[in-house]
């Protein structure tokens, strides 16, 4: 859905990246929300992002929404 953006005005990015927190050994990482590839967790390999063709499935718990 696009919105209607007036001159001079910077669009906001549709995407963003989340930090998230692995629900296996709690370790918290930097992914993307929009992935293309599997997203693993650099301490233990757990998966915390799948690719869906648009916004990824994420696997963990989202601690925060980094802009």
């Amino acid at each position: 859905m696009r919105t209607t953006v007036k001159r001079g005005i910077i669009p906001k990015p549709e995407s963003n990246f989340l930090k998230v927190r692995c629900p296996k050994c709690s370790n918290e990482q930097t992914i993307f929300d929009r992935c293309s590839t599997i997203s693993k967790c650099n301490v233990c390999d757990e998966v915390l992002a799948e690719p869906s063709g648009g916004k990824a499935s994420i696997k963990g718990e989202v601690v925060q929404t980094l802009t």
